[in-house]
């Protein structure tokens, strides 16, 4: 009995983890996309992959992605959401599903600012390395990638 309990928790202690390292991934992506921190997430032979975007394998290919995203400019900031995670942990390998909600400020070419949304969902692989959680993958499907129009006069003023 006892050791069917601390499995359970331990199961438990899995998944909190697991989630931690989604949100250490959502802050590095809100940081600029911070190429190195985010990279430190991965295992080595790590894959990040988004639909329609790149698969980038390893640390050098993943942390090249997001250094040339984060010289590119095209975003000014965003807000990554995960939500409603699935996580199933089978010892020290574990998948998660989740949606995703992310929005953020893009700088045109032109020089103006454009709001964006995306809709998509993160379907993912962790192993443990060292008793600490790693993405051995990372696949983002985006749904929806849209602008969206903010007017001025339609912000509420602070009272």
């Amino acid at each position: 009995m006892a050791n069917r309990l601390e499995q359970r928790i331990q199961i438990l202690e899995d998944i909190e983890a697991i989630k931690k390292l989604k949100a250490r991934y959502c802050a590095h992506c809100d940081d600029d996309h911070n190429p190195d921190a985010l990279t430190a997430l991965f295992v080595e032979d790590g894959v990040w992959e988004a639909s329609g975007i790149i698969r980038a394998e390893g640390h050098d290919a993943i942390r090249a992605y997001f250094s040339g995203l984060r010289a590119s400019g095209r975003i000014r900031n965003s807000a990554h959401n995960a939500l409603n995670p699935q996580i199933e942990v089978a010892a020290d390998t574990a998948t998660g599903h989740w949606r995703l909600i992310m929005l953020y400020t893009g700088n045109l070419p032109t020089g103006e600012v454009q709001y964006f949304r995306i809709v998509g969902w993160y379907r993912e692989e962790y192993v443990r390395v060292d008793g600490e959680w790693l993405f051995q993958s990372l696949y983002c499907q985006v749904e929806e990638n849209a602008p969206y129009p903010v007017e001025a006069d339609r912000i509420p003023s602070p009272q």
